[in-house]
């Protein structure tokens, strides 16, 4: 009967640390969507992330994030079956912060680069939007960029508009906020001109900013999602949530809340496109 016992004690610990050992690999698996094809930062939610600050694409209302890329990201989320867990992260360390894993994915405005794409992997475009100049109202100097020579241009720090500023001009002021960038336009003496997408500065024009665009955009952008490289399969998953909501026109209805048009409606026909 001692040996039985002993034999009985032996499977029962076996067993509990079998037991421990599955608990053990469950609990890693809370960093995958549950079939383990891609990694989430939080099961069963979209961690994304935002600037914070461009309004009207994503910025803070009564203490609650809100904008165009907000609600492209929750429509995205929602397809994928997920809870969307919309962040904020300063826009110059955005891309740090999404390899340093304290998000799944940038839903905040960045546009596709092929210097970008060498750091992380982006979706198709979820909108496209045209580089452009702003002046103060009252400026008669500046009719083109060939008169920025010289000029102080106000720009967000590691945006798509900070490298062809510097190739206007050599006095260049960074910003966090292109809202602060606009509004110091306003103020004699702060800058000369801004270079951000156009539907902010007519965003600010509405706002009644006094300040006016100058001639055509330089450029058109496409805006894209990031995730890191190997996190790809995530990628994909949000490429044909995407694909979704812009078929059943989901895409369509929250484009025009905010802007009262569709803003992948657009001809690209002979356009520069960034790159």
């Amino acid at each position: 009967m001692g040996k039985l016992k002993v034999l009985f004690l032996l499977l029962t610990v076996s067993v509990l640390v079998l037991s421990a050992c599955g608990t053990k690999k469950d609990a890693g698996a809370e960093k995958s969507d549950g079939d383990g094809s891609y990694e989430l930062m939080k099961k069963g939610s979209l961690t994304f992330a935002a600037s914070g600050v461009y309004k009207p694409f994503n910025f803070e209302e009564k203490g609650k994030l809100t904008g165009f890329d907000i609600e492209i990201g929750e429509a995205i989320a929602d397809k994928m079956g997920l809870e969307a867990n919309p962040v904020t992260n300063p826009f110059e360390t955005i891309m740090q912060g999404l390899i340093g894993k304290k998000f799944d994915a940038i839903i905040g405005s960045m546009a596709y680069t092929k210097e970008r794409a060498k750091q992380v992997n982006f979706t198709e475009p979820y909108y496209y939007s045209g580089g452009m100049i702003f002046v103060s109202e009252d400026n008669k100097d500046i009719k083109s960029e060939d008169d920025l020579k010289g000029k102080k241009i106000g720009v967000v720090a590691q945006s798509t508009y900070e490298k062809p500023a510097q190739t206007l001009s050599d006095n260049i002021q960074y910003y966090s906020s292109d809202v602060v960038a606009l509004k110091d336009l306003t103020i004699e003496g702060r800058l000369d001109a801004v270079i951000t997408a156009d539907i902010v500065g007519y965003e600010a024009i509405d706002n009644d900013f006094k300040i006016k665009e100058v001639g055509k955009p330089l450029w058109v952008e496409q805006p894209s999602i990031a995730v890191r490289p190997d996190n790809d399969a995530l990628r994909e998953d949000i490429d044909k949530a995407l694909k979704e909501i812009i078929e059943d026109g989901t895409y369509d209805e929250i484009s025009k809340k905010w802007f009262d048009r569709n803003l992948l409606d657009l001809d690209l026909e002979g356009v520069e496109l960034l790159e």
